[in-house]
């Protein structure tokens, strides 16, 4: 099995399509109150990063203020060096940030072409078939569910509908909220191993949220701690494995990631 670091590799060797992102002392929250309190983090051309914490720490509500859906109150983002805060999200995608919520992530009376034609919106409309064959070439379990409706699909299977409409739009970057959430180990192992790598593979940077922390880790090249709205640790898997506060705090001690 590859390592996030060798699929890195292979995606900056492909394309330099993936775009860097930075935030600084980012505070975001709803209403004027906020949730995350000057977040800095970066996350490189080609890099899987991930961020980790319990629920609560303030992790989806980072990215919605990355992606403009909720009110960023100070600070700053930047997407290849651009300042893009305060930016509606329509214009943060039509710069080529993908982002794949927790929930409503698909259409469900749709079917998984249909799906993926929405995902084309802002393409022209000739250009949405040879869109949607990539999608399929990218995830060919999706061939064989093409006039299925979303609403019929697993959760794994909803999922990977999901991260294809996104890639629709030939995304420079992919911001993934949960995408394991209320799914079986087994199910979230696959589309965290295979789906996400399948992201990397098309060249995209990738920033993750994800709760099943020893998972994320086997395929970030960073991670970010967050805990109580703030980072509190950073570092590479191998870093924070080697930290005994992570593994006792995050990993619920045991053997560490990967191991």
């Amino acid at each position: 099995m590859r390592t996030a670091q060798e699929i890195g590799g292979a995606a900056a060797a492909r394309t330099a399509r993936g775009a860097s992102l930075r935030t600084e002392s980012l505070t975001a929250g709803y209403g004027g109150s906020p949730i995350v309190h000057e977040i800095s983090i970066s996350v490189a051309p080609g890099e899987v990063v991930s961020v980790v914490g319990p629920n609560g720490s303030g992790k989806s509500t980072l990215l919605k203020g990355i992606v403009g859906i909720v009110e960023v109150l100070s600070g700053s983002v930047h997407l290849d060096g651009a300042d893009v805060t305060h930016r509606a999200t329509e214009e943060i995608a039509r710069l080529g940030v993908g982002y794949v919520p927790q929930v409503d992530d698909v259409f469900a009376p749709l079917t998984v072409a249909e799906n993926l034609e929405m995902g084309g919106y802002l393409l022209k409309p000739k250009d949405v078939p040879a869109r949607v064959e990539h999608v399929l070439d990218v995830f060919p379990q999706l061939r064989r569910m093409v006039s299925r409706r979303a609403g019929k699909l697993s959760g794994g299977e909803r999922k990977m509908l999901a991260m294809g409409r996104v890639l629709m739009l030939e995304p420079a970057l992919v911001v993934l909220d949960e995408p394991t959430a209320n799914l079986a180990p087994q199910i979230a192992h696959t589309v965290l191993d295979e789906h996400v790598r399948r992201l990397a593979l098309t060249g995209a940077t990738v920033l993750i949220v994800e709760q099943r922390a020893r998972a994320v880790l086997a395929i970030s090249d960073r991670t970010y701690v967050l805990a109580g709205g703030r980072v509190r640790m950073e570092g590479t898997p191998a870093e924070l494995s080697a930290s005994s506060e992570f593994v006792e705090s995050f990993l619920g001690g045991g053997q560490p990631a990967g191991g």
